[in-house]
């Protein structure tokens, strides 16, 4: 057990060295920060399924891990906690973390200046965020992946870039200054920012005080609404992910999901059914803004033309479907939820690197590139038929013509995309939304009958998650016919290993979902079950002690 919670401090610990180390060498040994740079990512990755290991084989009261960076106890001293949700969403941030270097070695690492080092805070910064258990720690991570993004965004320079980068800066400051306004207003009431501590002391708050209580939370989560994408709150979020390069807006799939995280472990725990009269405080508006927020992305993505923006524009539908379904509080829609939270990052993120491929397609490029010709695929010569094929009146064959298997790639991983992010079977988007959607008629679980029918509001999901599937098929299958089936005479484009080996990885990683999707669902009931009954949280908070040092022994002494 000590040694465990010793490797809870390591995810943040690591990257911090490694961006330490890289901005030491300068930008001279730009190769060498390259491969620290995986390295790293790589180890952070191996770390965070190490602990998500140890807390699936724990007990439901023993899955819970304790660390004091200060060897202070609570709530005075920080706190680094590791649970069933921490440890999900630091597995998925190592596995986009990967994946988007991989595809940035190919050629975008090199576009602009302390790229490695602002990955590695970057990564620092969410890994902080999943594990801190106080609000002020909580907005220190945010600052710091804040920080890092500001640098990421503008990589690669270019007005569109600087333009929404200019407009996201401005809007996180806003957002920051609401989060600060909100904490120390909580504080003002309780006396505490520890999350443990805040939900021992939000029942006992005099009720003069109930709404100034009231006012600090909704303001605070209003800070992480805006993080989160939710309408109307959201308009800086598709101009700034769309006009970002490929991996870094690959990296920022998992940007949303932190104030998705911020919002659900805040409300499940100070505002869950034991907070006396704050009990479930905002839930309804959770849902409404979330059925807001999937109702308008889904008539967006009908009028986006180019793919990065609907990717973008997809983000903010799996942002409003969890939102929404995260609402209810109930145990078994919050665990459904979370396995479409793990499906559709992993297929944005894909498609956020896919864009830039299929989009360089429609030019592709008659040059090898720059320095790795000899790990380009080749071009086949698709528009030249073999002899014996029937030829139309232009010269063309009417059947038989060879496909490139780069384009071949390019289509296959596509269509797979799209089936994620739609939801059709037999992928793991469409286990997503099916359990989504059984959950909500079904909230007891199958078999037992539901002690109320079916509110107004969990029918307006049902209609928007079937809605915003068929709004994406219609957008997903203009834009394929547009790309792939419309016939042009242009090469097949040139891609690097480095740039194909991360799709592919995303996307095995969801077709494994598919095949294997029991063990996740029944983790992430088991992670929606520990939401929604905190005490175990805050009892493994509220008594973790620190390590007594060499002078806290008593000693007798000798006449």
């Amino acid at each position: 057990m000590s040694w465990m919670n010793q490797l809870i401090v390591a995810p943040i610990l690591l990257p911090l060295v490694t961006a330490a180390i890289m901005l030491l060498l300068g930008e001279k040994h730009r190769r060498i920060k390259a491969h620290l740079n995986l390295l790293s990512s790589i180890i952070g990755l191996a770390i965070a399924l190490t602990l998500l290991n140890w807390v699936r084989s724990q007990g439901q009261a023993e899955s819970i891990g304790v660390y004091l960076p200060g060897n202070w106890s609570a709530p005075f001293g920080i706190v680094l906690v590791v649970d069933h949700l921490s440890a999900l969403m630091l597995s998925l941030t190592g596995v986009i973390g990967v994946s988007a270097l991989l595809f940035a070695r190919a050629r975008w690492d090199g576009a602009g200046a302390s790229f490695h080092a602002l990955f590695q805070i970057q990564l620092m910064g969410l890994y902080g965020a999943f594990l801190t258990a106080d609000l002020f720690n909580l907005f220190v991570f945010f600052e710091v992946l804040l920080a890092a993004s500001y640098g990421l965004l503008l990589h690669g320079s270019g007005r569109a870039r600087v333009k929404a980068g200019l407009h996201y800066i401005a809007i996180n400051l806003f957002a920051s200054s609401l989060f600060l306004v909100g904490a120390a207003m909580l504080y003002g009431v309780t006396g505490t920012l520890n999350m443990a501590d805040l939900a021992l002391k939000i029942p006992l708050v005099p009720e003069a005080d109930r709404g100034l209580l009231h006012a600090g939370a909704a303001i605070l989560a209003m800070a992480f609404l805006a993080k989160a994408g939710i309408w109307p709150l959201n308009f800086w979020l598709v101009p700034a992910y769309s006009s970002a390069s490929a991996p870094v807006a690959a990296l920022f799939a998992i940007m949303t999901k932190v104030g998705l995280y911020a919002v659900l472990r805040l409300w499940t725990l100070l505002f869950s059914g034991q907070a006396g009269a704050s009990a479930h405080f905002g839930g309804e508006w959770l849902v409404y803004g979330g059925l807001a927020t999937l109702a308008v992305a889904a008539v967006s993505i009908l009028a986006a033309q180019r793919l990065e923006r609907m990717a973008a524009l997809s983000i903010l539908v799996s942002a409003g479907t969890l939102m929404a379904a995260i609402g209810f509080g109930q145990p078994i829609l919050t665990g459904s939820a979370l396995f479409y939270l793990v499906s559709s990052t992993l297929a944005l993120c894909a498609l956020f690197l896919l864009a830039e491929l299929i989009e360089r397609s429609r030019s592709a490029n008659e040059t090898p590139l720059d320095d790795d010709e000899g790990l380009s695929p080749p071009l086949l010569e698709s528009l030249h038929p073999p002899k014996g094929i029937n030829l139309d009146d232009q010269q063309k064959a009417v059947i038989g013509q060879i496909i490139p298997w780069t384009m071949a790639f390019l289509g296959l991983s596509f269509i797979a995309c799209a089936l994620l992010i739609i939801g059709m079977p037999p992928l793991s988007g469409f286990i997503g939304k099916l359990s989504l959607i059984s959950a909500l008629f079904n909230p007891l679980g199958l078999g037992v009958a539901p002690e109320q029918p079916l509110s107004a509001a969990g029918w307006c999901l049902v209609a928007l998650l079937v809605l915003s599937g068929m709004a994406s098929l219609i957008a997903f299958g203009r834009v394929g016919i547009q790309r792939f089936w419309k016939p042009e005479e242009r090469p097949s484009p040139l891609l690097r290993r480095y740039e194909c080996l991360p799709i592919a990885i995303l996307l095995g990683l969801c077709l494994f979902l598919s095949v294997r999707a029991e063990p996740l669902l029944r983790y992430t009931q088991d992670t929606a079950a520990s939401l929604q009954a905190p005490q175990a949280y805050i009892e493994a908070v509220m008594s973790s002690m620190p390590i007594p040092g060499p002078t806290s022994f008593n000693t007798e002494v000798q006449p």
